[in-house]
């Protein structure tokens, strides 16, 4: 028959065994029940610390990134390990025999799910005048149980809100998109006095280009660009509010001074100082062969006439930035027959390549320059390719928007 001390350690065991097996489906039924990650490690300090009497332990988790989670029984010792450095090498179980480097931990238990490191459990409770076995010893197939079930549904639970966020984000994308294809005219009006064809390429982040060309009379013509500030749908709706005024107000307003600044106190109303729009906008008269034109702060649109190369670099500022534009310069030009009007957002002269090089507005003048007498939509297409070519493997920062438009 078995010795009362037999059975003794016997009950302890099984009593040890039950508060292990409780301590499991204590912490899964708190898993179940969704309780914030904060109270899981609370759960598992109480059950390391009062329960197995681990005497010291430094608990690292990944939540989206590298934090230090649990600390105790160092008695304000300042230590501290930088995981990628320190702990990321290291994949399996280790013992402590170098004091110099993990001191005062015995063991370091990584956890794993699917080849992530999601957690590092550095343990040290080992008395030297104690001829027991280190409990951290004794319980090391269960401390690593607990540990990997808390850290897998914590990162279970991250990766479940990352899915449904990265959702939203691509309904918002969806929407912007759509918003932002109606403001582009179906189809650009053909006139025997003017050929025009635009170009315009996303960015998987939808941003707020915008461009329009249309009848103003049996005379003139308007077309023009704008760019505002930011991604999304807030910037696709604020481009379409925009858009609606531009049309409103060109019917009514006298010039394109008071058009501007009509548009900026509309900006100014919808953003709320959160954003703003540049604009480009000229009128072109088929009798006079004049070019009547604005600019709010965008890129300026290159004329190539006779040949010849040129910046308009009239400009105000920004719509939306300011609550008054101050100066506003219109700016004229004559243009001749087969002349060219190029039209672009900075998707175009920001776009960089794989050595980091931008294609740089000088290399856009000199493209437009070189290949002026295509017609508008050979230009275009032929351009798209170029900024194919020059940017390689590297990936299209922002949208890109072009209008060209030929005197005929």
């Amino acid at each position: 028959m078995p010795n009362s001390q037999n059975v003794h350690k016997i009950q302890e065991r099984l009593k040890v065994n039950a508060f292990k097996l409780e301590s499991l489906l204590e912490i899964t039924k708190a898993i179940n029940s969704n309780v914030p990650q904060e109270k899981l490690f609370g759960l598992y300090e109480i059950i390391l610390k009062k329960q197995l009497n681990i005497g010291k332990l430094l608990l690292y988790a990944n939540t989206g990134k590298w934090n230090e989670i649990i600390r105790y029984g160092l008695r304000g010792r300042k230590i501290y390990f930088d995981v990628q450095k320190d702990l990321l090498s290291i994949q399996e179980i280790k013992y402590v025999t170098n004091k110099s480097e993990y001191a005062p931990f015995d063991i370091i238990i990584p956890v794993f799910h699917k080849k992530q490191a999601l957690a590092y459990v550095l343990i040290g409770d080992f008395d030297e005048e104690q001829i027991a076995i280190s409990p951290s010893i004794k319980h090391l197939p269960f401390i690593q149980t607990l540990t990997n079930l808390i850290f897998v549904a914590v990162e279970n639970k991250r990766l479940a809100k990352e899915s449904i966020k990265q959702q939203a984000i691509k309904k918002e994308l969806d929407l912007a998109r759509e918003v932002q294809e109606m403001l582009f005219p179906d189809s650009l009006n053909i006139t025997p006095h003017l050929n025009v064809a635009a170009k315009y390429l996303p960015h998987h982040q939808v941003g707020g280009d915008y461009y329009d060309f249309f009848k103003l009379n049996d005379k003139e013509f308007a077309l023009c660009i704008a760019d505002v500030s930011g991604k999304g749908v807030s910037a696709a709706l604020l481009m379409s509010n925009f858009q609606a005024n531009l049309r409103a107000l060109i019917q009514t307003t006298k010039s394109l001074t008071e058009l501007v600044h009509q548009l900026n106190l509309k900006v100014l109303h919808a953003a709320k100082g959160d954003r703003f729009i540049t604009f480009f906008m000229g009128i072109y008269n088929v009798k006079t062969k004049e070019l009547n034109y604005i600019n709010a702060a965008h890129l300026p649109p290159i004329i190539v006439n006779e040949g010849v190369s040129e910046i308009l670099k009239v400009s105000c500022t920004g719509l939306g930035m300011l609550d008054e534009l101050g100066k506003v310069i219109e700016g004229k030009v004559v243009l001749k027959k087969d002349s060219l009007i190029f039209l672009y957002t900075d998707g175009i002269n920001e776009l960089i390549n794989e050595k980091g090089d931008y294609f740089s507005s000088k290399h856009l003048n000199e493209f437009v320059l070189k290949h002026h007498q295509l017609a508008p939509e050979l230009l275009n297409d032929l351009l798209l390719k170029s900024l194919y070519r020059f940017k390689g493997k590297k990936s299209i920062a922002d949208d890109i928007t072009m209008l060209s438009c030929k005197v005929n």
